[in-house]
């Protein structure tokens, strides 16, 4: 049984590197500009023998209403309502600030336990800032440098007393209780034997796929709004539809190359790229106002180039007006744009609405079973005879190209060997019939297919 750990504070003063380094890896977006974090991420931690689960937060603002310093401060809110004890961070070389002061109140009222931590103490920099943080009120502030990993073992020792007893405890006799089985906690934070489907929500700014996200989990976990480039670090979510657990990543938005300049969006956007190589099925949201364009088609042929599954969502079709249009041109572009992913999912959406979700979600797992299919080698070969009889290999110097043996090597994406005399002079335009080929016998309709071509060993060669 773990507990939940909030890091908060004003802009800038390390809350993400604090994260990462409890994370122990790179998961959120770190940079010296204020106000990079804008939605509140959760990961597992394990520092000095505590596990437990850190929260990262967006800089603490005196913003209310509808303004985006507003909407940051309800996101925050919301993560520390789930936090068994807060991490209240402040800048020891900067000491204290009237903003720290109020936020240190604030955080008094809500009735939760507050740690206060003094980052940027490496040396005896932060020393002065450090001393400054008991007129807070809080307890002993803890000194720490996030960047270098010092002070991690104070740190510890100030969450000690939150972390939960361990389960197995001894009884009168000395004996440890049996551990039961069925942890239903463990079932609703979605841990359990069957892995999640990784699905990466991806698109160009502004098309809805936050949005979207927050449909799906019926609430507002990530800041949506109508300024682009709101999103900047990949937002993972775990969730449950129907007999399947989803772990929902939400990115940012993805911009034709020229037109990314700015540090901050150079690294969401390889952020993005991560999420999209670790993805099992990748869900390409896309405006119903201008379908499938250049930027969208790019961003899908970098799914079909990384191997993953993919799944087009129409977004706004609520908005629509001439529908059949709209599904016509969506169906001219997926056949003269994307062939290499030829059957690709289709669905039409309303993040707005929740229209159209079922059966986008519906096509998500289909997509994800055909990912991962595995088809026998004796229907394979038995098919290969049928498909070089139909359509014979070509002829190289007067004689045939043999095509030997096939069998499948891999999954996730299905992936094939074929065993020819001469691999090197196999056209591609023959290579494309066979994958088509395949795609049509075996029903693998939206998601690459992999042929790699092997040469065919001579026996008598060494001889």
């Amino acid at each position: 049984m773990t507990f939940t750990v909030a890091i908060a504070g004003r802009p800038n003063v390390g809350k993400s590197t604090l994260f990462n380094r409890l994370v122990g890896r790179k998961l959120a977006i770190v940079d010296d500009t204020p106000g990079v974090t804008r939605d509140w991420r959760a990961a597992e931690a394990r520092l000095g023998g505590l596990e437990f689960t850190a929260i990262d937060t967006a800089g603490l603002e005196e913003a209310f209403g509808d303004s985006l310093e507003g909407r940051l401060r309800r996101q925050t809110e919301r993560a520390l309502e789930r936090a068994d004890v807060v991490l209240l961070l402040i800048d020891g070389r900067a000491g204290v600030t009237p903003l720290d002061r109020h936020f240190a109140g604030w955080l008094r009222e809500q009735g939760r336990p507050v740690v206060v931590v003094a980052n940027k103490c490496e040396g005896s920099a932060g020393l002065s800032g450090q001393l400054d943080a008991f007129e807070l009120g809080l307890g002993e502030p803890v000194g720490i440098s996030a960047e270098h990993g010092e002070g991690m073992a104070d740190l510890v020792e100030a969450l000690l007393p939150y972390a939960p007893p361990d389960p197995v405890a001894d009884d009168d006799f000395g004996e440890a209780a049996p551990a039961e089985d069925g942890d239903p906690e463990a079932v609703e934070d979605g841990i359990g034997p069957e892995r999640p489907l990784r699905l990466a929500i991806v698109g160009r700014p502004n098309v809805g796929k936050s949005t979207l996200l927050n449909r799906l989990v019926g609430e507002e976990r990530v800041l949506t709004g109508p300024e682009p480039g709101m999103t900047r670090d990949a937002i993972s979510v775990d969730w449950h539809w129907q007999d399947r657990w989803f772990r929902l990543v939400d990115t940012a938005g993805l911009r034709r190359r020229a037109r990314v300049d700015e540090k901050l969006e150079r690294l969401a956007v390889a952020e993005t790229l991560r999420v999209v190589r670790l993805a099992h099925v990748v869900l390409l949201v896309v405006d119903a106002a201008a379908i499938l364009d250049r930027q969208d088609l790019t961003i899908a042929r970098l799914v079909v180039d990384e191997g993953r599954g993919l799944v087009i969502a129409v977004n706004k079709w609520d908005a629509v007006e001439d529908r059949t249009k709209a599904l016509a041109q969506l169906s001219d572009r997926l056949q003269t744009s994307l062939s290499q992913a030829r059957g690709v999912a289709t669905a039409t959406v309303s993040a707005l609405t929740g229209q159209g979700i079922d059966a986008m979600l519906a096509a998500t797992v289909a997509t994800y079973q055909v990912w991962n299919r595995r088809i026998p080698t004796a229907q394979l070969n038995r098919w290969l005879e049928q498909a070089t009889a139909e359509h014979s290999p070509p002829l190289v110097d007067g004689r045939r190209i043999k095509l030997r043996y096939m069998t499948q090597v891999k999954a996730r994406p299905p992936t094939f060997a074929l065993w020819v005399s001469k691999p090197v002079d196999l056209p591609e335009a023959y290579q494309r019939y066979l994958v088509a080929g395949l795609r049509d016998r075996f029903t693998l309709p939206g998601v690459p297919l992999r042929l790699l071509l092997r040469k065919s060993r001579n026996p008598y060669a060494e001889g």
